[in-house]
């Protein structure tokens, strides 16, 4: 209809637009998709990003363009319509999925009226010329037998051969309008390179920063990154090779089984046939498939193995592979990042307002001052209720860190409960500051610290603060809302801009957000924000801790059946614990399929609840309504004989079962994997009126954990099966869930 037409998908979403992308390119119509190149699932699913879906897409005839960063994204975007309409091909403009998509840069921003001065009217006249109209009738769209079919499809080369003069004078337009330098391809680095790598996606900016550490400390290392992919130009590409290259290593980020190398490894391979170039060895690398994090120390390892006599000419970085031995050894190069960038990092849960305040605290940050500010996070797959990590970074000069905060100059933690399960404060830097939010005084804190975490703030000089975030949300009246209490003491302990100008800055912003909701809410957020920076406490640090020992573990108890404990034990706990990345391919074989045993949730126990519910049994009717809305069958009912009681942990409480003699009630509760919903504690109807389940601090109820594994444990009883029937809600609760 000659409308001017556009798309975003991802994925299989992508793939599932195969066959219109034929049909398009195809038919020479002018339209882009936007691409957050993410994982097709395969043995597995995966929501993060790589390059799966798009290469996909190669053959279908659509350009292809690659963006590195935020602001790429943003001038490619342009550069795609604007080459589209032009050239009379639709394109594909892709970015890396999560890493670049979701992450909070600050960038120029287009003009519309740029843009209009950009776009070739004529082109866009003969494009609305040649759409289907009754008025001028054609027929589009016909079925072709193969005496013509293989020529007409030929005709199309010189459409291709014409888009890339097209595309590059689109950018040149664009260079000189906002002063980049833009090409189908770019090289940066030592313009005496011996050594190249070559590369599209956010990993460019990770290689560019590892160059000039490398360069810096006399290497010749170079990079091409990779922009116009299809049609991809072979006279551009050799024209931007330094001719002292003598070894390549292309990345791709996806795998291709069965195949002799990746998509972009066969193009460059290609590509140097009959250059000057032929001789010149090149190795192929894999890295970062489902966003796995690639860092300066990996591509430092992708240099070294161009060094070594006998480099491995295919292999994989970031995992650790001892079962086919792709994988290169890295070893830690320090940090790359610019002088004076300023790193942090976050640990909060999904849903908890943590990382809506520190993207909040990016734009306070990037709009008020000269400072770069990056923000990238990092979630799990369960959402809310689940790890959340922020890494955040700001400095005088662009930031190119596409990977994650490992060396940080301010780590928050803000849920206690953290600490024994991850490596929170691994991440400080010697001198850095930590920031714990609980309610602990200086005892309890010396009493519940890890020693592995006590030892390292000492011997590192690391000073460390907490603040009671809960209970000064709690009295200002901001009930569990604790993020703004946090932001301000972030503002205050890591020192990247005045305090005083923060909290202005904060304040403006909560004004503006919640002003609809009246003036009262407003001073609720404004306390709140006061409080954040006068609720810090310095923490005193023993010189005890440097030489603190760690308590006894527990020996850990999984399954009765193998297979279940070996998951459990080797792949479970690790990856719960956000230390996936050092398992190695070997602790996947016989689950390379996607298989995997059942009955693993039973042993996570994440204990993310403030609260828990508290069974009060003198005012419970036993109608087990509270377990049957359980949404994690964290609450169960439990039937005790004499003998099962007297056997039972000494805090159990219990009532004498109704219309069973000789049978005690008790209702369970796994303090460890109730998530605080507080819906039994909702439905609870209670005797007369009064409830039978109040919410209590969760620290208060741990103790219920040893009754509620004593009572799951006991097998159920015949003469409760038979008592309480299946076709009632009481009966099917003293069913295994």
């Amino acid at each position: 209809a000659g409308a001017l037409t556009t798309t975003y998908t991802a994925s299989q979403g992508l793939l599932l637009m195969i066959p219109n992308m034929y049909k398009m390119a195809g038919e020479f119509l002018p339209a882009v998709i936007h691409v957050s190149a993410r994982t097709v699932a395969s043995h597995a699913l995966s929501i993060f990003g790589d390059h799966s879906d798009v290469y996909a897409c190669r053959q279908t005839g659509f350009a292809m363009l690659c963006s590195t960063n935020p602001q790429e994204a943003m001038d490619f975007a342009a550069a795609a319509h604007l080459s589209a309409i032009e050239g009379s091909l639709p394109f594909l403009h892709f970015f890396d999925g999560f890493r670049t998509s979701h992450e909070v840069q600050k960038i120029e921003a287009w003009d519309y009226a740029d843009l209009d001065e950009l776009l070739d009217r004529r082109a866009l006249g003969e494009f609305r010329r040649r759409s289907l109209n009754p008025e001028h009738p054609v027929q589009r769209g016909s079925a072709q037998n193969s005496d013509i079919f293989f020529q007409a499809r030929e005709a199309s080369n010189l459409r291709y051969d014409g888009i890339v003069d097209v595309f590059e004078g689109v950018l040149r337009r664009i260079n000189a309008k906002i002063g980049s330098d833009y090409g189908l391809f770019n090289y940066y680095g030592a313009p005496d390179a011996d050594k190249l790598i070559i590369a599209m996606g956010s990993v460019c900016d990770t290689i560019e920063e590892t160059l000039d550490a490398l360069n810096a400390a006399g290497e010749k290392v170079g990079l091409l990154k990779v922009r116009l992919y299809r049609p991809f130009s072979i006279r551009h590409l050799l024209a931007a090779i330094p001719s002292t290259t003598q070894k390549i290593t292309v990345l791709d980020r996806t795998k291709e089984p069965g195949s002799p190398g990746e998509p972009l490894f066969l193009d460059v391979v290609t590509a140097l046939r009959d250059s000057a170039f032929e001789s010149v060895p090149v190795y192929a690398g894999r890295y970062g498939l489902a966003s796995k994090d690639t860092t300066p120390a990996q591509i430092a390892a992708v240099v070294r193995n161009m060094q070594t006599d006998a480099p491995k000419k295919r292999f994989t970085i970031g995992i650790n592979d001892d079962v086919t031995f792709l994988s290169l050894e890295v070893t830690d190069i320090g940090d790359t990042t610019p002088f004076g960038t300023r790193s942090c990092k976050f640990w909060g849960m999904g849903a908890d307002g943590t990382v809506g305040a520190n993207k909040n605290s990016i734009k306070i940050i990037g709009d008020n001052t000269p400072l770069y500010a990056q923000g990238y996070f990092s979630y799990d797959s369960k959402k809310s209720g689940g790890v959340t990590v922020s890494h955040l970074r700001f400095g005088d000069h662009r930031i190119k860190s596409s990977y994650l905060v490992s060396k940080a100059d301010f780590v928050a933690c803000h849920h206690a409960s953290y600490l024994d399960k991850y490596d929170i404060v691994e991440d400080v830097v010697p001198g850095g500051v930590f920031l714990l939010n609980c309610a602990w005084g200086p005892e309890e804190l010396n009493r519940r610290l890890p020693a592995r975490i006590k030892r390292h703030i000492a011997k590192n000089h690391i000073r460390m603060y907490t603040i009671d975030a809960t209970g000064i949300a709690a009295e200002v009246g901001l009930k569990r809302h604790v993020n703004t209490i946090l932001q301000s003491a972030f503002f205050r302990l890591a020192e990247i801009i005045p305090v005083e100008m923060a909290v202005q800055l904060m304040k403006d912003a909560a004004t503006e957000s919640y002003g609809k909701k009246g003036d009262k809410v407003v001073a609720i957020n404004h306390a709140g924000i006061e409080r954040g920076v006068d609720g810090v406490q310095a923490v005193t640090v023993s010189a005890e801790w440097a030489t603190a020992v760690d308590a006894a573990s527990l020996p850990i108890v999984t399954s009765a059946r193998p297979e279940l404990a070996k998951f459990v034990d080797e792949i479970m706990r690790p990856v719960n614990a956000q230390r996936g990345d050092s398992l190695p391919v070997s602790a996947f074989i016989g689950l390379e399929n996607g298989t995997l045993p059942m009955g693993s949730a039973a042993f996570e126990r994440r204990g993310i609840a403030l609260e828990t519910p508290q069974w009060l049994p003198e005012n419970c009717i036993q109608c087990n309504f509270c377990a049957y809305i359980c949404p994690h069958a964290a609450i169960r009912p439990a039937a005790l004989s004499d003998d099962d009681l007297a056997k039972a942990p000494a805090q159990t409480l219990s009532k004498p079962m109704a219309g069973m003699p000789g049978h005690h009630y008790v209702i369970a509760v796994s303090t460890l994997d109730c998530t605080g919903c507080g819906s039994c504690v909702n439905i609870c109807p209670g005797l007369k009126g009064k409830n039978s389940l109040r919410m209590e601090p969760m620290e208060s109820q741990l103790p219920a954990q040893e009754v509620f594994d004593y009572a799951r444990a006991l097998p159920v009883k015949t003469e409760v099966l038979e008592r309480f029937k299946l076709s009632t809600v009481k009966g099917t609760q003293f069913r295994t869930p």
